[in-house]
């Protein structure tokens, strides 16, 4: 008999990739965004008691980094609000809870990859709800699994890589920020983490997870070309050029370095690093492959 996961906001980036990376001996029962408002209790009560799950992995949020400065409201209920309400009625009926959160409840002051026990400090309203939605969440339910990351992309919805291609194959040049540094991560290697974290019963606390090595958007841009004219989803090379952040002035502020100390994930969570670019090269040509996102 298998064991039932309900995924809530599966129409994401990574809800999709956790429906394509089911493990062995588990059912999957997805919910997007319109499906379930993870804020809402009667609803979430009766979408519980109908799935009757074994565990739960909240990958619903508010993502709109910039939109949050204008709709703070709109991004505490998704991001601070629904992840205590979840996990308080995860924790009263017993179920295993991995909840996703970001490299953004960091200031980007450190010069050394950010620990989980690490001193917080978001820059911006998103930040900020995702950090309330991290203690919020611990403080209803201790045995829960949060598991940070950032710079997440993949073949499916808007994200860095997809707006690169875009512009790549539009315009003749390019200027992406070269002062903001952290690590990209494909999501089907986070949702990976996100089933072993599940599959870790004792496991609980904060994790942080991205893929391996360091870089600039600028770096991750030129990859991107590199990879894509390799792979033929790109015709021609254009010229990029790096911009100071300053150049690029946006409604929220970013950290400026958001590099994740993944060391206590592998060694609890029993997983592997794999650098950023070697994973950047699967996730286009799963891009080429597939045309589903």
């Amino acid at each position: 008999m298998s064991l039932t996961a309900l995924v809530t906001g599966a129409g994401g980036q990574l809800g999709r990739e956790l429906q394509g990376t089911i493990p062995a001996g588990w059912t999957l029962a997805a919910l997007d965004r319109t499906a379930l408002d993870i804020a809402d209790t009667g609803p979430l009560r009766v979408a519980l008691d109908r799935v009757r799950p074994a565990a739960v992995i909240n990958a619903a949020a508010y993502t709109a980094v910039d939109k949050a400065e204008t709709e703070p409201e709109l991004a505490a209920r998704s991001n601070a609000e629904g992840p205590s309400i979840l996990a308080g009625a995860c924790a009263e009926l017993g179920i295993r809870l991995v909840h996703i959160s970001t490299d953004f409840v960091f200031d980007g002051a450190a010069s050394q990859p950010y620990r989980p026990g690490d001193a917080t400090g978001p820059l911006g309203e998103y930040g900020r709800s995702k950090l309330a939605g991290e203690q919020g969440a611990q403080a209803a339910n201790p045995a829960a699994l949060i598991l940070r990351t950032g710079w997440v992309y993949s073949r499916f919805g808007n994200n860095f890589v997809k707006t690169m291609l875009r512009l790549m194959a539009e315009r003749d040049q390019l200027s992406v920020v070269v002062d903001q540094v952290g690590t990209p991560t494909w999501a089907r290697g986070l949702a990976l983490t996100a089933w072993a974290g599940l599959l870790h019963e004792d496991a609980h606390g904060i994790y942080h997870w991205s893929d391996a090595g360091v870089c600039s958007w600028y770096d991750f841009a030129v990859a991107i070309q590199e990879e894509a004219l390799a792979l033929g989803l790109l015709q021609r090379e254009i010229a990029i050029s790096p911009i100071p952040a300053s150049d690029y002035p946006t409604p929220a502020a970013r950290p400026s370095y958001s590099v994740l100390d993944k060391s206590s994930t592998c060694r609890d969570l029993d997983v592997t690093l794999t650098h950023w670019r070697t994973q950047l090269r699967a996730m286009l040509a799963d891009l080429k492959e597939n045309s589903d996102g």
